[in-house]
């Protein structure tokens, strides 16, 4: 981490904020062997400057991970912009276009990955929703309101695409569902499509899903998408009061138990802001830190001996 000459308020600020970090047990990942991935919701990322303090809490707070699914990062790109020299010159982005209209809400989906860790693949795309032809047009009968950003990595010997979206808030839990089925469907299609270009997918975001006993969970679910093992363990929650599961990490499960070797979130608030920033209300420590909070997985990348099973396998029912 790059931190540079900073003021010793935003020293001290760094040594709590490490404690805090500490509190979260993220074990470190192991080159070639396993990979720290995490999601986060950083509130309105662009809409407004941050404090410096702000960026640098948020730089060390994304330094704990090798990959990282940003949602709610706006138009406006200058505060990331800020926060890639403090990760260090192997820290690299790719990010969607911005979504204009009140539905998009300025919005992109951005990855931060350690180059050290991954290696950006080639591939980045929006998911776009099944089209039929009406008249001489091509016209989706569904839309996501801010489209699904899926990109491809490689770490060690494992490839695979990471997907991350922020799914609607909306005016209820209904046209929440509908989208959220409409992802789990076009997740379903492309994984059975005989030239998609890869297995392995880790989806992930900010899905507004309240609980895994909500309809909206069971329609994420519907097609086949599981919660890694290390997810599993309670149902503590990814907003500052920990009882909402907003955020989720889910994936295609191909390998054993192990791939997912741990998990949970990373609680910069503790339940008091004002450490950090003591002269803030809490609603103003959100548009400086953010409401939610990182949700993390540690995978597996060392994969030689499940692709070996799996050839065996293969070769012995011919």
């Amino acid at each position: 981490m790059f931190h540079g000459n900073i003021s010793l308020d935003i020293a001290e600020g760094l040594k709590l904020l490490r404690k805090r970090i500490d509190a979260a047990e993220i074990p470190s990942s192991k080159l070639d062997e396993t990979l720290n991935i995490a999601t986060w919701n950083i509130r309105e990322f662009g809409k407004k400057k941050r404090s410096e303090a702000a960026i640098h809490y948020i730089a060390e707070i994304i330094g704990q991970f090798d990959l990282v699914g940003l949602v709610e990062l706006r138009d406006n790109l200058n505060d990331l912009n800020r926060i890639l020299p403090i990760l260090g010159p192997y820290w690299d982005a790719v990010y969607s276009d911005a979504i204009l209209d009140g539905g998009g809400n300025r919005e992109r989906v951005c990855y931060l990955y350690d180059r050290r860790a991954c290696t950006f693949n080639g591939m980045a795309a929006e998911a776009s929703p099944p089209r039929t032809k009406r008249g001489t047009e091509y016209l989706p009968e569904e839309s996501f309101w801010r489209s699904p950003y899926l990109a491809s990595f490689k770490s060690g010997n494992f490839d695979f695409v990471a997907l991350t979206t922020h799914i609607r808030w909306g005016d209820g839990e209904a046209p929440r569902q509908k989208e959220i089925q409409l992802l789990a469907n076009w997740l379903d299609a492309k994984i059975k499509d005989k030239s998609v270009e890869d297995l392995d997918w880790i989806v992930m975001g900010d899905f507004n899903i309240p609980d895994r006993q909500s309809p909206l969970f069971q329609a994420l679910i519907s097609t086949g998408l599981t919660i890694p093992r290390a997810l599993l363990q309670d149902e503590f929650g990814s907003n500052l009061a920990r009882d909402k599961r907003y955020d989720q990490i889910l994936h295609f499960a191909r390998y054993g138990d192990d791939f997912t070797l741990a998990g949970g979130v990373l609680d910069f608030y503790a339940s008091d802001h004002k450490p950090l920033f003591p002269n803030l209300t809490k609603a103003e420590f959100t548009y400086q830190l953010s409401d939610h909070l990182p949700l993390w997985i540690q995978i597996s990348t060392d994969i030689d001996g499940e692709v070996l099973d799996q050839l065996i396998q293969r070769k012995s029912g011919n």
